[in-house]
């Protein structure tokens, strides 16, 4: 995504417009010179692209253009490391204590460097130059990072992730976003609300899957205090939105500061079918590395429990919830759901224990964290109308098995 500065919008009758690039010959040479600089440029440091990327700038007046290019390139397609034959903080410990048995000089400088570099050599089984530990005492700053893998896109490509770049940032300054989901695929629903659950959005969800649903999403500018990470996962949530196949979103959001106008809330307003493309794999998504792992481990146990990632929605009144899995035996016909509870805020244990009180399940478990304080939260467990098992780092296959033996 882009920063701030980058952003480039207009206010038009109370609603703002983000900038969008048609693929037109000129944009798309523009994009095509920059992926040139950047497959340039492997194997050499930040600093260097940086330098040739303001060279290829020049005083065009496009310049915020080919600069937001090169953001998204540097933080979505680009690899940077730290090449140092050690820790360069641990690297230049090594040579300013060699150095200080020296007069400082050229001549001493490259004896201590030679030195440092035999020592390194040995202790680490390969060869190490005077030169790699002079290139490694400050890989560490930010222009010395070395660009290692870059994946060129085609300038298309490019320019319709610049194109979402700048949505997305327009609701940097949302202070509530409704979306209308009218009625589509149920596996589109299911994406939508893990995309809801991944990045921890603040969302109160009415509906059903005959009729559609509407959210209402709070955004950073409604917090009390605001959060740049909040706007920022906001922003994450647009390109799984354009997953499904009918929608409409409407999004009030506070003025920018430059802005001129006396309005003191301006809207922005997405459909389906509109220009822009996302970037997100349409499928199934883990909401976290514990779901993932727990998934792994199913597929090692000799059961014939068979384990579903996609499951049904239950609607509760006031929201909806999307168990993480369900459990399922060909000679059962009582099936499972499975909702792993991992390390969130009291808040969001407060309202994911509410769900499940409201869901009126018999057929739910909860694998809930034994790091988590839910006393402090508020929750009295003895009160959740579910099977409950604990785990410490990992949840055990086994312990779910027993749950529903």
């Amino acid at each position: 995504m882009l920063t701030s500065d980058l952003l480039m919008r207009r206010i038009q009758g109370g609603e703002i417009i983000p900038k969008h690039l048609p693929h037109n010959q000129k944009h798309k040479m523009t994009a095509s010179d920059i992926i040139e600089v950047f497959s340039a440029h492997v194997g050499q440091t930040r600093g260097e692209l940086e330098s040739a990327l303001q060279l290829l700038e020049g005083t065009d007046t496009d310049y915020r253009i080919k600069r937001g290019f090169a953001h998204i390139l540097s933080n979505g397609f680009s690899d940077f490391e730290v090449v140092s034959p050690l820790e360069p903080e641990t690297l230049r410990e090594k040579v300013f204590t060699a150095s200080a048995a020296f007069v400082p000089s050229e001549p001493n400088r490259d004896k201590v460097l030679a030195n440092v570099a035999d020592v390194l050599s040995h202790e680490l089984g390969k060869v190490v130059t005077p030169d790699v530990v002079q290139a490694g005492l400050y890989a560490d700053l930010q222009a010395n990072h070395i660009l290692t893998q870059f994946d060129a896109p085609e300038p298309d490509t490019l320019i319709d992730r610049y194109n979402l770049s700048q949505a997305q940032g327009v609701l940097y300054r949302a202070s509530h976003i409704v979306i209308t989901a009218y009625r589509n695929d149920p596996g589109e629903y299911k994406l939508l609300f893990r995309y809801l659950k991944l990045f921890g959005l603040m969302a109160y969800i009415e509906g059903d899957a005959d009729t559609g649903f509407t959210i209402t999403i709070d955004g950073p500018a409604s917090l009390f205090r605001a959060s740049t990470r909040y706007g920022t996962d906001l922003a994450k949530f647009l390109p799984a939105l354009l997953h499904v196949s009918r929608w409409r979103m409407d999004a009030t959001l506070v003025p920018p500061s430059n802005y001129g106008g006396n309005l003191d809330e301006v809207r922005f307003v997405l459909e389906a079918g509109c220009p822009l493309v996302s970037h997100y794999k349409k499928g199934a998504v883990f909401d976290s590395a514990i779901e993932e792992a727990f998934a792994q481990r199913w597929q090692k146990t000799k059961t014939d429990w068979r384990l579903e990632r996609e499951v049904d929605l239950l609607p509760i009144p006031g929201s909806v919830m999307v168990p993480d899995f369900r459990l399922v035996h060909p000679d059962k016909e009582k099936t499972y759901l499975l909702e792993i509870v991992g390390y969130w805020r009291p808040k969001y244990l407060q309202k994911k224990f509410a769900q499940v009180r409201k869901s009126g399940r018999d057929d739910l478990i909860l694998a809930v964290s034994e790091r988590l304080n839910l006393e402090a939260a508020g929750i009295k467990i003895e009160d959740v109308p579910a099977k409950i098992i604990w785990f410490k780092g990992k949840v055990n296959p086994q312990d779910v098995l027993k749950a529903v033996a």
